[in-house]
């Protein structure tokens, strides 16, 4: 018997460890699933919230997407629209829900102006001729040569103010005949090469005049050059602007792409009113130069071998148009 209690005793004292290891287990794993169930929570709410926002995301998106596009369509539906009314001969307003005659705006209201324009010319080089002729007065024929300079600044001021409505069709040279566009260059002639024209019709010159005139002519070079450079430097930068991304995708991923596209060569074509205006300018300038380096007869002489040439391309023109056709 006195061996009996001392294992009793161990054998109790071993459960009770026993128990207590697994009562200690048990709640340790509870604890630890309670942790790992919070864990769980956080990570779906988190989930949740990143799924809403990315939703949100798509749809701001989608709806910036799709006011792209609607603004590309009526862009194209507003071209189109403009394009009708110039065949029509009315000018729509930028809302499009107005129309007006073309009166004093557009194509054909330049066509028309620069017609009377050329008829006014047509009375005054025959007044011009006929002074000549008949051997007026020199401040008489200062007076008439300074009208007729000063009808050319007129012609000047009416594509100023076409060029605002449409630069392309100065620029196209529809305004004027089939011959005379031949020699177009920025909406009218090349000065220089009407120096050159009137070079041998109005002799004699005296040395100084021919140096005077030799250097206008270089002047006028250079000028037409350096107008004709950013010409072809807008013309290049006009089709790399056109060309850059992806053409021919109507993906919406691109509309964003294909309408700061379009800004840009809006903004680049706004130069082209500049690149006439300034050649303009220049056909001032060289008229101004070239008549205060000759005589008042000498200018009369060179102011009507400049109008006899440009009826002449016109004659050449009327020919063409008539000629038989097999």
């Amino acid at each position: 018997m006195g061996d009996t209690s001392p294992r009793t005793s161990g054998s109790t004292d071993g459960d009770m460890d026993q128990n207590n290891l697994m009562y200690d287990g048990g709640h340790v794993g509870e604890s630890s699933d309670r942790s790992k169930e919070k864990m769980d929570q956080k990570t779906v709410r988190r989930l949740a919230q990143n799924r809403e926002a990315a939703r949100k995301s798509r749809l701001r998106k989608k709806a910036y997407v799709q006011q792209l596009e609607n603004s590309r369509l009526k862009l194209t539906q507003l071209e189109q629209e403009l394009q009708r009314a110039r065949q029509q001969g009315v000018f729509i307003s930028s809302s499009g829900d107005q129309a007006h005659s073309t009166t004093g705006n557009g194509a054909m209201a330049f066509d028309a102006e620069y017609r009377r324009w050329q008829e006014d010319k047509n009375r005054k080089m025959k007044e011009l001729s006929s002074a000549l002729d008949s051997h007026a007065s020199e401040p008489e024929l200062r007076t008439i040569v300074e009208t007729v300079l000063a009808h050319y600044e007129e012609l000047f001021r009416i594509k100023s103010n076409a060029a605002k409505n449409d630069v392309f069709h100065l620029l196209s040279g529809m305004w004027k005949t089939p011959a005379e566009r031949c020699f177009l260059w920025l909406g009218g002639f090349r000065s220089s090469d009407l120096l050159k024209l009137i070079a041998s019709q109005v002799e004699p010159l005296t040395e100084q005049q021919s140096q005077d005139l030799n250097n206008l002519q270089e002047s006028s070079q250079q000028a037409e050059d350096a107008l004709s450079q950013g010409m072809d430097s807008l013309q290049q930068s006009l089709s790399e602007t056109l060309s850059s991304g992806t053409l021919g995708s109507s993906s919406s991923g691109n509309v964003a792409n294909y309408m700061g596209q379009m800004a840009m060569a809006m903004g680049k074509l706004g130069t082209l009113e500049g690149f006439i205006r300034q050649a303009d300018n220049l056909r001032l300038q060289t008229y101004q130069q070239m008549l205060r380096k000759l005589t008042t007869r000498q200018s009369a002489r060179a102011l009507l071998a400049i109008h006899e040439y440009s009826l002449r391309l016109r004659a050449l023109s009327s020919l063409w148009l008539a000629r038989p056709r097999e």
